[in-house]
């Protein structure tokens, strides 16, 4: 039932954009006809969601519902920008202790690194120079196209004040990354200070004996998923925000911020595909990887990585699949589990390519300066989340925060945040289990604990 709702809602709005185009033909379509289709659709997709009863379903929904509450109903649709403000004033609350959670937890509770030796280092590199060069593949390619420059956004939605109007000197920047209270940092959303004293504060406390480290690594762990259950609760105001916002875009301007959207969504995968062509395949063939073996065991785990936009979900059947590949046990359990920190190459492109998106969009220039600026932020801020649906998006609302860039936009972006997030999560895992090969392979380990031949019966599945 819930997939003819969902296919009948599309049809009907493939015969309403029929009827619009036979209209803009001269053709006699009484106005009241499409009207009447294009809401009989919506119809069909509240009965989808309803069914469905998940946020991406209700996400999909909102998205239509506010594009029709512009364009049918704009006098009243340009008050539902309150929505969209109250959700970012609730998505703002979580920032600063999210970050500091995940950052301490992520460097003092991997201090054993110093025992793991020559493989941690070895696993960090690889880490660090794949999503470096993802980072600035993303930069490469939303400057290469500008999809986001002639965005139509309204002045209150998309209007802040530029980086660009009050530059600061390299000394006062740099003087001003280090925080002199952190309270205040916080108070004042100065989200790179809060970072340099998580890292600083983390570093401290792996250098702490164990017994009483534990402690606040315990504590850190915890306050970090209990922000993750805070991000899913302030995620159920996420479909009234997203219609406010659409519905007050659409009504202000039209439906041009519809069209770079769909662009962006676009240009991330055409991005995705050359980052796994591109940096992945070769990374495999240097490192003597079986690439061919390799697909066929990353397959599956990659498929549900896409199908339910979550890392986490794929986290057992990657690691059943690359210990099957001959990859060794303690490899796997170490590597694939340290890249959810360390190797989010997908959640950066997408970072990287959304923050100038939003710039351009906002009609503020950017020197590559300022953008280098971002990328190094967005090394450091990233670092955590990988596994957690959309906490990307927090990552990117931070960002905007430092940089003083306007955050209408970026609630835009959680609208088409479904399609992006399967592709980001595919190379997330997809690179997560190249990693562990390549470990095992620098190692000299890969095959010898399994033996080759235990990648066949992940052929034959």
């Amino acid at each position: 039932m819930k997939r003819k709702l969902l296919i009948v809602g599309f049809f009907l709005y493939f015969v309403a954009a029929v009827l619009h185009l036979a209209a803009s033909h001269g053709v006699g379509v009484p106005p009241a006809v499409g009207f009447t289709v294009r809401w009989l659709a919506l119809a069909c997709l509240f009965g989808y969601a309803f069914l469905n009863r998940t946020l991406t379903g209700w996400i999909l929904v909102s998205m239509v519902l506010g594009a029709e509450l512009g364009a049918d109903f704009p006098h009243a649709a340009a008050h539902l920008k309150i929505l969209g403000d109250i959700f970012l004033r609730m998505i703002r609350v979580i920032i600063a202790p999210l970050l500091f959670a995940t950052l301490v937890s992520g460097i003092a509770g991997h201090s054993d690194l110093k025992q793991v030796g020559r493989m941690g280092i070895k696993a960090i590199v690889f880490f660090e120079v794949v999503t470096t060069i993802a980072l600035f593949l993303g930069l490469g390619a939303i400057n290469l196209t500008h999809i986001g420059i002639g965005m139509a956004l309204p002045k209150t939605l998309g209007g802040a004040a530029g980086v660009s109007a009050t530059r600061p000197t390299a000394a006062q920047f740099i003087l001003h990354v280090f925080p002199e209270n952190i309270a205040k940092s916080v108070a004042e959303n100065q989200i790179l200070q809060v970072v340099v004293f998580s890292i600083l504060f983390g570093i401290a406390l792996a250098m702490v004996p164990g017994e009483k480290r534990k402690p606040l690594v315990s504590f850190s762990e915890s306050l970090a998923e209990t922000m993750f259950k805070f991000t899913n609760l302030v995620m159920l105001l996420a479909p009234a925000g997203i219609a406010g916002a659409i519905a007050y875009t659409v009504s202000t301007t039209g439906f041009r911020a519809m069209y770079n959207l769909g662009e962006l969504v676009a240009t991330l995968y055409v991005a995705l595909f050359l980052f796994l062509f591109g940096v992945l395949l070769p990374a495999a063939l240097i490192a003597g990887v079986p690439v061919r073996a390799f697909v066929s065991a990353v397959a599956e785990p990659a498929t549900i990585g896409f199908s339910t936009a979550s890392s986490e979900a794929a986290l057992p059947r990657a690691m059943e699949s690359m210990e099957a590949l001959g990859v060794p046990r303690r490899t796997v359990a170490f590597v694939i589990p340290l890249g959810y920190s360390f190797n989010l190459a997908g959640s950066t492109l997408y970072l990287s390519l959304a923050t100038i998106f939003v710039a351009q969009a906002a009609g503020i220039h950017l020197t590559w300066g300022q953008q280098i600026g971002m990328m190094f932020m967005l090394m450091l801020t990233s670092k955590g989340v990988a596994g957690v649906s959309r906490a990307v998006f927090i990552i990117l609302l931070a960002t905007a925060d430092q940089f003083g860039l306007p955050h209408g936009p970026i609630l835009l972006l959680l609208g088409v945040d479904q399609l992006m997030d399967m592709g980001r999560t595919t190379i997330n895992v997809v690179g997560n289990c190249l990693a562990s090969a390549v470990v095992a392979r620098w190692e000299g380990e890969f095959g010898k604990e399994n033996g080759s031949e235990a990648a066949e019966p992940v052929v034959a599945q």
